[in-house]
């Protein structure tokens, strides 16, 4: 029986409302032939201001959607930050917590990244937990100190239930948006040294990185890996869902 394959596209800071529509108006005849594949399981996160667009569209399709980031505190003085309950309302089910974007650009620390990850998990929605070293890091020989910096301070306290509901994405800084891409050997071996850190084999683990239809195969082949969050290659459907048929083909 094939592994089930989890093909998360990360938007970030593109696509408007308007394009948001057009998307899924190409999007709805794309991802017809896949439908009703049990092994895929197919999720977009949007920018705030397309939640709207996205909720309608990925329901009519029968995707999972959800939203980039969110604040831990439920309400209160904390301006141009986005709730919780304001997400609910759209009837997202998944958030984006811990992108290198936001830890490296916007300073997130880990910290801040685990208290997102338990308001998330209280809400009883799902953490896309991401986590990844820089090249730096990497050549320094830092890159399993560094990660295992990361997620124990996402996993300290959390119930064996609550680890097991969290995805967890890999994403090496060094390959996000600069065409770069970890070897399928390199992605394996961060996936499965975090799944044994992690203490759970039935944990979900995604690739993120330059993830296209021409690396796809060998990257999703790997047992550690169990699908790819998406940046670039997930704002049109054909090459998006081009990822899942390599594998497939």
């Amino acid at each position: 029986m094939s592994k089930k394959i989890y093909l998360y596209g990360n938007w970030k800071m593109n696509n408007t409302y308007s394009e948001t529509e057009k998307f899924f108006a190409e999007f709805e005849g794309a991802y017809a032939p896949y439908k009703n594949d049990a092994n895929l399981e197919v999720g977009i996160f949007a920018p705030f201001t397309s939640l709207w667009p996205l909720s309608q569209g990925a329901q009519k399709c029968g995707i999972v959607y959800g939203a980039q980031n969110v604040y831990y505190e439920p309400k209160g003085a904390f301006t141009g930050e986005i709730s919780i309950p304001m997400l609910q309302e759209y009837k997202v089910t998944h958030i984006i917590l811990g992108h290198s974007e936001r830890r490296h650009i916007f300073l997130e620390s880990d910290e801040v990244i685990a208290k997102k990850t338990k308001a998330v998990l209280d809400a009883g929605m799902i953490p896309v937990f991401c986590y990844g070293e820089t090249l730096e890091e990497r050549e320094s020989g830092n890159t399993f100190s560094v990660m295992e910096r990361q997620l124990k301070s996402v996993l300290n306290g959390l119930t064996s239930a609550e680890v097991e509901k969290i995805i967890y994405a890999y994403e090496p800084v060094w390959a996000i948006g600069t065409g770069k891409t970890a070897t399928p050997d390199q992605a394996e071996e961060v996936c499965g040294w975090s799944r044994k850190l992690i203490g759970d084999d039935k944990v979900v683990i995604l690739y993120g990185g330059s993830v296209k239809g021409s690396n796809a195969k060998e990257l999703l082949s790997m047992k550690d890996i169990d699908g790819a969050l998406v940046g670039g290659a997930s704002l049109k459907p054909a090459s998006f869902l081009e990822i899942y048929a390599a594998y497939k083909g």
